[in-house]
């Protein structure tokens, strides 16, 4: 069977996993942003963090013909992206929403000014051996087995971080802790939680997080980085961590059902069906967008969330 001249069962394996490719940093990135959140952190520095990842990642992997070096590289400056914004917002307790944009804007005019200066207006790709590593038996199931199975190494441990991070915050003491120091600060103080440690381990887990989501798009996946190549994908994965109520499994399925809708634009125009592109690429941003109203009075937010803490004060 085909469709629009193409396999069907090869049209819905290419769509699979494109859509899950798309889903892989936002996972990332919205896992990382969930501990945050729920420590009572609000950070919108996250596409800045994620942008600075892409950058810096790229250029390490660039520069040392390792992708390894490159994704270490895109832990590193989201990471130290997030201890800035742990030491603005946790110890100097400015302005939450107002140290993220900066930071975002900062990380957009670093990487811009940075990626003119250190390759000189050149547009240069990665000749990495990034290969697929497929699993045996797995791989070979109908339609879903190549688009989930014979996928890079960063693709699979993205969604092995799922059931990690749910584990992590459901069942550690490190996990209940973020979430008392998200909800009851004070009473979690008085227990003998260290609220800004906490805070601060929460911060940097974000901002790693978000620099290994960017790293994975310029090394990784597209083996190329342009300015402002994130285009938004930070502030999605803000989004998605809401949807999916800082549960991560509920921000895995967001996050895939996401992806889907980013794919079916270009699948639809591989078969020819007469849809303006541009409607087909609002399709997600609606869905983001609709699923924030109809979860607007069911979703309960952190009841710390963006509010710095004061030992002592109230």
């Amino acid at each position: 069977m085909t469709i629009g001249g193409i396999p069907l069962a090869g049209f819905l394996t290419a769509m699979l996993a494109a859509g899950l490719v798309a889903a892989a940093p936002l996972v990332l990135a919205a896992l990382g942003e969930a501990v945050g959140e729920r420590s009572g952190l609000l950070n919108l520095g996250i596409e800045g963090m994620m942008l600075s990842g892409a950058f810096f990642g790229f250029t390490a992997a660039y520069l040392t013909g390792s992708a390894v070096w490159g994704v270490l590289a895109g832990i590193a400056a989201g990471s130290l992206l997030g201890t800035l914004f742990a030491v603005l917002t946790v110890s100097l307790r400015v302005d939450q929403v107002l140290v993220g944009l900066a930071i975002t804007i900062f990380g957009a005019g670093l990487t811009a000014f940075l990626y003119r200066d250190v390759f000189g207006g050149q547009n240069p790709s990665l000749s990495l051996d990034t290969s697929r590593i497929a699993i045996p038996g797995l791989s070979q199931i109908p339609i879903i087995g190549d688009a989930m199975f014979n996928q890079s190494l960063l693709f699979y441990i993205a969604f092995a971080l799922v059931p990690v991070f749910a584990f992590v915050l459901a069942r550690t003491r490190f996990g209940l802790q973020v979430r008392a120091v998200g909800a009851y600060p004070f009473a979690a103080d008085a227990a003998g939680v260290n609220v800004t440690r906490i805070r601060y381990q929460a911060a940097l887990i974000a901002g790693a997080m978000a620099g290994v989501a960017g790293a994975f798009l310029s090394v990784a996946d597209l083996k190329i980085f342009q300015i402002g190549m994130t285009v938004g994908t930070g502030f999605i994965a803000l989004a998605l961590t809401m949807v999916g109520g800082w549960n991560p499994y509920r921000i895995l399925l967001a996050a895939i059902l996401f992806g889907l809708l980013r794919s079916l634009g270009n699948g639809l125009q591989i078969i020819g069906v007469n849809v303006r592109t541009e409607f087909i690429t609002m399709l997600p941003y609606i869905g983001i967008m609709v699923a924030l109203a109809l979860l607007a009075g069911k979703t309960s937010l952190p009841a710390a969330l963006g509010v710095p803490y004061a030992r002592g004060r109230r």
